[in-house]
């Protein structure tokens, strides 16, 4: 079971909108350096929603080859079409991921059924492990406890991020899959209380920007100190909530810009960050002692 601070990392990009293979390369090497204990590629602060899939197979394969087993990889292979999934989740496997990361399918708004045997159909079809991702307020669709226990019975089904905020899902999935089955968060402002009541770690927006403190974050509350998780975690309050002031990788990546650590550059429908938000997020960025 991968535990701890797993890193959404953002998909670097020049000012064209290509992907900037360097700076990836860069990002990566620098969360092996800080701590940050797997890589979740090609997921929603990937920009997922607007690489094509040639382009989706690659940022996966160049994020697996450069890590080279240093830590794991999971790669994001979900889509609102099961074949589609099923495709992206054969790539991913292929190139070598550790395991996938399936987001429900969005837009279609399917039934509880529908997402359990959208889900069972990929895990029948691809043997690489698989974690699903639940994001309701993205996806228009909330995999219940009960369906995710329905699925936790699926071999290859090995844990779930949970994004809904809901800290009322740690006790009810954990009671519906057992200790086996991996529990992540998906949201870094409760991320911290999520692994204190039996979470396993974060996928995380804020490790983008503060890895070490991420990963020390986590390795407290996964150890059970309360006291040392809550404070690193106040000290990270400004930059969880200011990640989140335009749509995510929007902030984020103005950040890591602003830290000299990628290029200005994001995919159309989204767009840079918006002048009005800058001294606000560089004021949480300050303050936590990032730059």
């Amino acid at each position: 079971m991968i535990q701890g601070s797993m890193v959404a990392l953002v998909t670097p990009m020049t000012a064209d909108g290509s992907v900037d293979q360097a700076a990836l390369y860069k990002l990566l090497d620098w969360h092996v350096e800080q701590g940050t204990s797997a890589i979740v590629s090609m997921g929603t602060t990937g920009e997922s929603a607007t690489l094509d899939e040639q382009e989706h197979c690659e940022v996966i394969r160049l994020t697996v080859e450069h890590i080279a087993g240093r830590i794991p990889v999971v790669a994001g292979t979900g889509a609102n079409s099961t074949t589609e999934a099923i495709s992206l989740t054969r790539c991913a496997a292929d190139a070598g991921a550790d395991a996938c990361l399936l987001v429900t399918p969005y837009y279609n708004k399917p039934t509880q059924e529908g997402l359990y045997l959208h889900h069972k159909a990929i895990a029948e079809a691809v043997e690489i492990p698989q974690i699903l991702y639940n994001v309701p307020g993205r996806t228009a669709c909330d995999m219940l406890p009960e369906t995710v226990g329905r699925l936790s019975g699926v071999e290859n089904i090995v844990g779930v991020k949970e994004a809904t905020g809901d800290l009322e899902r740690v006790a009810a999935i954990r009671s519906l899959t057992g200790e086996e089955f991996a529990l992540y968060s998906g949201d870094d402002a409760t991320g911290c209380e999520f692994m204190l009541l039996g979470g396993n770690g974060v996928i995380s927006v804020t490790t983008n920007v503060a890895p070490a403190p991420m990963a020390r974050l986590c390795e407290a509350a996964l150890a059970g100190d309360r006291t040392a998780a809550e404070a690193i975690d106040a000290q990270l309050a400004g930059v969880h909530h200011n990640l989140f002031l335009e749509s995510n990788p929007i902030p984020v990546k103005w950040a890591l810009a602003e830290m000299g650590m990628i290029q200005e550059g994001i995919r159309l429908p989204l767009t840079w960050l918006s002048a009005e938000y800058h001294q606000p997020l560089r004021q949480a960025l300050s303050q936590a002692g990032l730059i």
